[in-house]
């Protein structure tokens, strides 16, 4: 078995015995006998095949080649991998980038084509993923090639750089061309940049505060054990460890000519080593790389189930049943890792992210920054080991733009870049509660963005509140007084019930006008506070009815004013409806049909309590829906036909010649109701929430105090200051 920079595979029987002696001497038979051992003895007993044979398949153990090309299991299904591919590297690397909001950035590579797959896939990944490359740089000699790399590095806004996979000493003479231009440069490096921490690079600042990943290496040996030394008489069996042990301990070998070769090509001085032990000089000076060793371990593993479990019917050759043993290959490492072939036919390895410190020329470390499981990269810095040192104490910026803070989106333009853009505000009634939003997302429809627009906020309820409005007092004062004025008044006129001008045109509609009156006022008060469907159906239903009984009064005033006139004359047939039947009569058909107009209005569609979350985008209406257009136009519009009726019959009696005309001051009245109410109509239609509920309100106590002021006032003037003209013989 022979290997070579990255790869292990079988060629000849006897070589086994390297990879069985090397297993030996990097890690000795642990204290756990199902840790596998093998004797010479074991593998003697193997069975042999064909070179040719072996050959057609070859077996393959990878310990470090990363090419995702080669995880092609129908391609290549005896390669077996010690590590994971570079996905779970380029995961890794998104989420840290990610994490620190860098989403611009510069590639390197080396100059000889072996990066250039990798890096045409790596900038693919990031930018399904949001992140942009800037630039990608080849590490040369050529000092032009440096230059102008150094000076695309020192115009960008990327401060992040990404190593790809081979290591190139170029970048020794790059760094130190112009290490001025690399001082505010972050690196990310892959795990076979790792070397760049050799004594040679002790003193280069530039990857200072610099990352590279990792994968796992947990050595455990244990090399207290004396009986763990290996001795040459023990290697003397292969003639590759024979040489191993020249090389690397200057021990003499039984054979005269291969000394007198290794004294004249590599100047060793050789000096016989029998029955000394050594074990850390060799631990020390390997260079291969730790998967090697877990490679040879995985291998032998296999080999000694395979000859422990031997099946003497089966017929399979020797690779095809080497090949099962090794897929099914699962065992615990003394140091407590769990080894076994995914389905990807990978060992599951945890990959570290650690930080180059440097802090003198004499001293320089890796400090582990977090570890990451294959299974669930997105840990990555969950739970950081070591706090992060960085460059000149601060996180650096990679962006290409400034984040768009919340309350705001990106706004692509010109740039092929999408990670170039402006910030603008968000619509009205958007928000963005993340930095860098592509979109602005509406709020709900009880909602509203604040001032900042990073957040959705309830909207301000309106309604008219006892505690929050001051049109409120005015209007409750206001109604108050009216309603106690008019209680007032119609004390006044109980009380000089007896008088002619009380007793003039049928005192007792002057009572129940002065009743409705105050009614009216009062209606006022269904109209203020937080509606409720009870109020909501009782407020254009209540004051409808009330002033269709107080219109149909002054109706039947008017009408009784014209009779009582014609009357007058001899033989005159209008004396039969003198009396207070007629004008009952009246009041009670009319007021009657707004009943009935009001009872089918709510048994059809009654109005009910509405959230009106339309009207205005930053406030939610408390209102009552009217339900019923229909009803609630025909309870107006009825209302306003008795008036209008009864303004022209009194504007017809108003010239009747009589020393106190009612009929005059019945016309004023109507004047002024029809007045209020037709200037309520547009004020009405062109107002929302509180503000038409304030002209409705307003409307009722203007109505109505006009009412009260145009057909009594006068008559409470004559009654209290001039009880002269209270008369039978003035007022007739």
């Amino acid at each position: 078995m022979y290997y070579s920079e990255s790869f292990f595979w079988f060629k000849k029987d006897t070589q086994a015995q390297f990879m069985i002696q090397a297993l030996r001497l990097k890690s000795p038979e642990p204290e756990n006998p199902e840790f596998f051992s093998l004797h010479k003895s074991t593998l003697s007993k193997l069975p042999l095949q064909s070179d040719r044979e072996r050959e057609k398949k070859p077996f393959t153990l990878s310990y470090r080649v990363t090419d995702t090309r080669l995880r092609d299991g129908k391609l290549y299904p005896t390669l077996f991998h010690m590590t994971p591919d570079d996905r779970i590297r380029y995961a890794a690397i998104i989420t840290f980038l990610q994490y620190f909001g860098w989403n611009w950035v510069g590639i390197m590579l080396s100059n000889d084509g072996s990066s250039d797959e990798e890096s045409k896939e790596l900038s693919k990944i990031l930018s399904q993923h949001g992140i942009c490359v800037d630039y990608i740089i080849k590490l040369t000699l050529d000092i032009v090639h440096i230059t102008e790399g150094l000076m695309i590095i020192s115009k960008s806004k990327a401060k992040v750089v990404i190593a790809c996979e081979t290591f190139t000493s170029h970048f020794y003479y790059f760094s130190h061309l112009m290490p001025s231009t690399l001082e505010n440069i972050t690196f990310i490096f892959p795990p076979s940049w790792s070397k760049i921490s050799s004594k040679k690079f002790e003193d280069l600042t530039a990857i200072n505060c610099s990352f590279v990943f990792l994968w796992a290496q947990k050595i455990y040996v244990q090399s207290s054990n004396p009986e763990y030394g290996v001795s040459l008489s023990s290697c003397l069996i292969d003639p590759i460890l024979e040489d191993i042990w020249i090389s690397l301990f200057s021990c003499l070998s039984p054979h005269p000519r291969k000394n007198d070769f290794f004294h004249m090509l590599y100047n060793i001085s050789a000096k016989p080593c029998r029955g000394v032990k050594y074990w850390k000089a060799f631990e020390d000076y390997t260079t291969l790389p730790f998967y090697a060793y877990r490679a040879v371990y995985v291998l032998a593993s296999a080999l000694h189930w395979m000859y422990m479990k031997k099946n003497k019917s089966e017929q399979n050759g020797f690779q095809h049943r080497l090949h099962k043993y090794v897929r099914n290959v699962n065992y615990m490492e003394p140091s407590g890792v769990k080894i076994y072939f995914n389905e990807r036919r990978e060992v599951p390895t945890d990959l570290i992210l650690e930080s180059w410190v440097y802090v003198n020329s004499t001293y320089f470390n890796y400090k582990e920054i977090a570890a990451i499981r294959p299974d669930f990269v997105p840990e990555i810095l969950t739970n950081l080991s070591n706090p992060i040192f960085w460059k000149k104490g601060k996180v650096p910026v990679s962006r290409c733009s400034d984040p768009c803070l919340p309350g705001s989106r990106k706004k692509f333009g010109s740039s092929i870049h999408k990670c170039c853009y402006e910030c603008v505000p968000c619509p009205e009634g958007e928000i963005s509660n993340i930095s860098d939003s592509e979109n602005c997302m509406k709020c709900p429809d009880e909602e509203w963005p604040n001032k900042k627009n990073d957040r959705c906020v309830p909207k301000l309820i309106e309604f008219l509140s006892y505690t929050d409005d001051t049109i409120v007092v005015i209007f409750l004062a206001v109604s108050i007084l009216c309603c106690l004025l008019t209680g007032f008044i119609l004390g006044i006129f109980i009380h000089y019930r007896d008088t002619p001008i009380v007793k003039a045109n049928n005192r007792n509609l002057s009572y129940l006008l002065l009743v409705s009156i105050m009614l009216s006022f009062l209606c006022v008060f269904l109209f203020l506070g937080h509606p409720i469907d009870v109020t909501c159906m009782l407020r254009v239903t209540s004051f409808g009815v009330i002033f269709s009984v107080a219109i149909s009064t002054l109706l039947a005033k008017s009408i009784m004013v014209c009779i009582a006139f014609k009357a007058t004359k001899p033989g005159s047939l209008w004396r039969k409806w003198m009396g207070a039947k007629l004008p009952n009569f009246i009041i009670c058909v009319f007021s009657l049909v707004q009943v009935i107009i009001c009872v089918t209005w709510l048994s059809i569609s009654a109005p009910f309590q509405d959230r009106d979350i339309h009207s205005y985008q930053e406030k939610i209406i408390i209102q009552c829906n009217q339900g019923s257009v229909i009803g609630f136009y025909s309870v107006l519009g009825y209302m306003g036909l008795l008036a209008a009726v009864s303004f022209i019959i009194a504007f017809l009696a108003r010239t009747l010649p009589d020393s106190f005309n009612e009929a005059k001051y019945i016309t004023f009245s109507m004047l002024v109701f029809c007045s209020v109410w037709i200037a309520m109509i547009p004020a009405y239609l062109s107002t929302r929430g509180k503000y038409m509920v304030t002209v409705e309100s307003f409307a009722i106590m203007a109505s109505s105090s006009g009412l009260l002021g145009c057909i009594f006032f006068p008559k409470c003037y004559i009654i209290l200051f001039r009880p002269d003209l209270n008369t039978k013989t003035n007022i007739r």
